[in-house]
């Protein structure tokens, strides 16, 4: 059990939250409204001007300070306001990462929120650490079918898009505008990334600007491979700055992972197979992903057999595909409810043994072992009956949807998999509207 004093003693006029970093756009504003419509009081606080920008309620307390004074200044202002509750979005930057120490230490709820591992239609919300800090991480299947078990089955299925693309595209925009505009005003903030916030914010207006002739290069490349005619193995990229990557993986850059799965192609395919690279659909150019699967491809004498795809939709290309292999991407996720055989290279909630291939790459290649269906489909009922929460960040209509449930979530004494042991599995939505 993961029940802290906090959560489970206090009333909800007693509960006092502490947000931090969110996802870009409206979507912690109006969580911390609806927390102090419930009762509670919640403070956020902004480390440069686009967080500001993005919190218009009432308990704003910027930090202007220096990184390396930051663990401090935390656990001052967790002591000074009575803090039961912090939020954050990400659990592995550095500031995510000294708070959250620094609230464990204090016996305080950490309330983790992450894109959903059942993306593109569902949100991620946990308590005290998300991806390779997940709970999951040490439950089993077995575990899992058992907790289900008086459950029904009636389960909705992953839908084929991203209904928050443009979206998730404008607000990442707009937020680095808002930091770069008030850059005096938090001048010692530094992002977690190594790109500084004026390239982040050239490359969301790459992005927007590309955004139409990206359309029509990945509808002919789509359409090639689907008309090919060939058997092909799909490979989901992932953003090389993702914390996913850069914390629970064996590789610090995707051309590193590129190499290796290119090896793996070249050895153990048999020859008329293709590979087929599917970028994220928030790749902005940072990484030189076309360059270098061209050269690996010639390389390897694999010319005429490799593709790459920039972005767009999964279903397109996976319903045609023979594998997949991945670092440790959420879309994997996708393959599994297809029963496609899956290759991971990191740690993962989704990288259990019934799931997941073992073999070297090249024999996997030539002969892919396919996961047990059904084991996944308890594994996803599990998720969808805890962590796994209908809606998004980025739409109005996605964060409807989150906030219609997740307060609840929230306010409750268990964290979602031990209420589900509990008899109290997650509120769900019955209808179902993608924008």
């Amino acid at each position: 059990m993961t029940i802290t004093k906090a959560a489970a003693e206090m009333p909800q006029a007693a509960r006092r939250f502490l947000f931090l970093q969110g996802p870009h756009g409206p979507f912690f504003a109006r969580l911390g409204k609806m927390l102090a419509n419930a009762g509670a009081q919640a403070w956020r606080v902004g480390f440069n001007r686009g967080d500001q920008a993005f919190w218009p309620n009432a308990g704003f307390i910027p930090y202007r300070g220096r990184h390396d004074d930051w663990p401090a200044a935390c656990a001052e202002l967790l002591d000074a306001h009575g803090i039961t509750d912090l939020v954050l979005y990400g659990d592995t930057r550095p500031i995510h990462a000294q708070a959250i120490t620094a609230a464990r230490a204090r016996g305080i709820t950490v309330h983790v929120f992450e894109e959903g591992y059942l993306r593109p239609y569902w949100i991620t919300y946990e308590r005290g650490g998300s991806n390779g800090n997940s709970r999951l991480m040490d439950l089993t299947v077995t575990q899992m079918q058992a907790a289900i078990a008086p459950y029904d089955r009636d389960l909705p299925d992953a839908p084929a898009r991203w209904g928050d693309m443009r979206q998730h595209v404008f607000w990442g925009a707009l937020y680095h505008w808002f930091v770069l505009a008030g850059f005096w005003d938090f001048r010692n903030f530094r992002p977690h990334r190594s790109l500084t916030v004026g390239q982040e914010f050239l490359l969301y207006l790459r992005r927007l600007a590309l955004m139409l002739p990206h359309r029509w290069e990945r509808m002919l490349a789509t359409r090639a491979i689907q008309r090919g005619g060939f058997p092909y193995h799909l490979v989901l990229l992932q953003l090389e700055h993702d914390a996913s990557f850069q914390m629970h993986s064996p590789f610090k850059t995707m051309v590193e992972f590129l190499a290796v799965v290119m090896e793996g192609f070249a050895r153990g395919a048999p020859g008329h197979h293709h590979i087929v690279f599917k970028a994220h659909p928030l790749e902005d150019g940072r990484a030189p992903l076309s360059r270098e699967i061209k050269r690996l491809a010639a390389l390897h004498g694999a010319q005429g057999r490799v593709h790459f795809v920039r972005g767009g939709k999964l279903a397109g290309l996976l319903n045609f595909a023979r594998t997949a292999v991945t670092v440790n991407s959420t879309a994997a996720q996708q393959a599994l409810w297809r029963g496609l055989p899956l290759k991971c290279f990191g740690a993962a909630v989704f990288a259990k043994p019934e799931f997941v291939s073992d073999l070297p790459l090249p024999e996997f290649f030539a002969a892919p072992p396919r996961p047990d269906s059904r084991a996944y489909r308890d594994y996803r009922h599990f998720l969808l009956e805890t962590s796994q929460v209908q809606g998004g960040f980025y739409s109005d209509t996605g964060r409807r949807e989150v906030l219609r449930q997740i307060v609840d979530m929230m306010l409750q004494a268990a964290d979602p998999y031990d209420a589900l042991a509990m008899g109290r599995p997650a509120p769900r939505l019955h209808l179902r509207i993608v924008s």
